[in-house]
């Protein structure tokens, strides 16, 4: 398979990832726009150690590792965030979330 594919690929789940996170208002659809780019930024990192000449293919592997520990550890905390606020406020709107400032 031709590097070029994968990282059109790549790019139409980047900017569907990024519409999802800008368009939504309920905070789950933000989140998964947010864990949709950056599989899509993980994607692109593991087409280009397979196909260009020179790149360690075992570090482009090893790095979407690491992408994919801080991400998961991202969903946990919005996540617990997310359940907090809905106690207090019984939605998860992101307009209601401007309330909560100073």
């Amino acid at each position: 398979m031709q590097a070029i594919y994968v990282q059109i690929l790549a790019l139409i789940l980047l900017s569907l990832g990024i519409a999802t996170a800008l368009c939504r208002r309920n905070v789950f659809f933000v989140l998964m726009g947010v864990e949709l780019a950056l599989n899509a930024v993980n994607l692109s990192i593991i087409g280009f150690s397979k196909t260009l000449p020179g790149v360690e293919s075992v570090v482009g592997q090893i790095v979407p590792l690491f992408t994919i520990a801080v991400a998961a550890a991202e969903a946990c905390v919005g996540l617990a965030i997310v359940i907090l606020i809905f106690r207090n406020q019984d939605s998860v709107d992101i307009d209601n979330y401007s309330n909560m400032r100073g």
